[in-house]
Parts: structure tokens; sequence; C-alpha cells
């Protein structure tokens, strides 16, 4: 049997299953983003690489903008929705590959890569593992100068917060993640985010995703949690200067113990884990406490 046939048995975000793949469609906020972005990426006549496709709906814009799109997809159901769904859609514009993102080399250069193994924080899926093993492979074997990436850039931040983790009176303190755009009533802001992370896919990635910021409370607060903000630079625009950006759902993680805050005290927050790492690699190693300093 061909190992890209064979039932997947790994964690459940390094290959996305159908049914979850049709619920990224329904976030418009991801599908706007993206369709603008890619409109702003890509000319008729340019050659793209979509590297892990899933349904093929980036192929699909890419595709709509006039460019000939190559799109790798190894879930063998995933794979085939994808296939039928992009020859519906744009005929013989997208090639669909049954192959794997993480070991695939295309036979010529390319203008541009997309890429979506996104997950707030960068953990479970791959992106950074699989556009990293792309660019050593493309410089290996077609050499530079390397396409554009898209996402370009990333931009990760920390917030200490006291999160509500009791439901019907039952306290449960578990991972929540939360929509970037809405009110979120269980949630006190002990202070603004920081930026720990940022980089572009062009240059070199992060091999950890580490941590260590001093905060200064706004209001009391029992810091009993971090929220972790991911925004993805999806395009750069020059004319207007800016970016297309798509910031990702929220991820709040309760800290083992909890640091009570008055208006003015500081509060230090430490984690650290490597890309596509579980959550727990995150949870195991956060800690929240007060600088030297302040004692």
């Amino acid at each position: 049997m061909d190992r890209l046939d064979a039932e997947h048995t790994g964690f459940p975000a390094d290959v996305i299953p159908l049914q979850y793949q049709a619920l990224l469609l329904t976030d418009e906020c991801r599908m706007s983003a993206f369709a603008e972005a890619i409109a702003h990426a890509v000319a008729p006549g340019m050659r793209v690489l979509d590297l892990g496709a899933g349904t093929g709906v980036l192929s699909y814009f890419a595709a709509r903008q006039g460019a000939t799109v190559t799109a790798i997809e190894r879930e063998p159901r995933v794979f085939a929705t994808a296939r039928a769904a992009l020859r519906a859609a744009t005929g013989d514009a997208v090639r669909m590959l049954h192959a794997d993102a993480r070991d695939y080399l295309p036979e010529e250069p390319v203008d541009l890569v997309m890429c979506e193994m996104l997950h707030v924080g960068l953990l479970r899926e791959r992106q950074v593992e699989v556009i990293n093993g792309f660019k050593r492979r493309y410089m290996r074997h077609i050499g530079g100068p390397l396409p554009r990436f898209l996402p370009e850039a990333c931009v990760q931040a920390a917030q200490p917060v006291e999160q509500d983790l009791t439901y019907s009176g039952y306290t449960v303190p578990a991972p929540v993640f939360q929509p970037p755009r809405s009110v979120q009533p269980r949630t006190v802001e002990a202070a603004p985010p920081q930026v720990f992370q940022q980089f572009f896919y062009s240059g070199p990635l992060p091999a950890r995703c580490a941590a260590d910021l001093t905060f200064v409370a706004e209001r009391p607060a029992l810091v009993n949690a971090v929220r972790l903000v991911t925004k993805n630079l999806l395009a750069v625009t020059y004319d207007p200067p800016g970016s297309v950006d798509w910031t990702m759902n929220y991820l709040v993680v309760p800290v083992a113990e909890p640091v009570e805050v008055l208006t003015g005290d500081e509060v230090r927050i430490r984690f650290e884990y490597a890309p596509s790492d579980e959550i727990p690699a995150l949870t195991g190693g956060l800690r929240a406490g007060v600088p030297a300093h302040a004692h």
C-alpha cells in the first residue's frame, strides 16, 4: 500500500480530515483575508504552488487571478474532494497532486508558495517545518532566488488575563479559544499584549517560540491564564504601504499557579516550546510570577 493511501494515525492536526477542512470554509474573516491577499500577490501567468492545499480554496483564488497552480495534498479523502471541486471550478488551471508537502519539490521554479498549515501560536500544525524543508530543497535542487511566500510574515503576542473557568458552578482549567473581534465577558485583561516573536517566511524561521515578558497591571486581577495572539501578515502591500492581515482565534491557556496583582504591579510571563508542538508543551512550561526586583 502506498504510504499516502494508508490510514493516517498521527496527531489530529498533522492531517486535517475533510469535516474540519469544511469548517474552515465557513470562517468569513479567514476566507476574505486570503482572497484579498492572493488578489494582491498573484498576477496572470504566475506559477503558484499550494502546499497542503486542503479543500483547494486558496488554489481556486489563485487560479481566479490567472495563475497556473499546482496543489499538494496527502489526505486521501480531502485530496479526492479538492481535485473534483477544483476541476469543476477552474478546469485545467490547477494541477492537483496526491503528495506530501513535507517532501514535495516542484519540477521548475515557481513564483509564489502558499502554505496554510496554521494554528494559533504556531502550535500543532507544521507550517514552519514544511516551509523550512521546502526552502532547503528548493535552494539545493533549483537554486535562488526563493519564491514569494503567502503568508509572508507572522507576529505573536502574549497577554496576562484573568479568565473565568467556571461553568455552571463547575471549574475546568482547560485551554479556551476566543474569536478575536468579539467581546469576551469571561476575560479580564490585566495588561495589554506584548509581542514576543516576529519573522518573515523568506528569512530564518524560528526553532523555538519563547517569551520572557514583564507586564505592568492596569487593573486588579488574578492572573490565572495567558492569552496568545497570532497575527499572520498574508501579503505585504506597497501601494498603499501596508499588509493584508489575518488574526487567528486567541488561545487562552491557564497557568499552574495564579498570581494576584493590583494596579501598577508587575507580573512576569515565561514559556517556551517548539513550532508544531502540541498545546501541553506550552501549558506545561508556562509560568506567571512576580519579577525578582519587585520582591
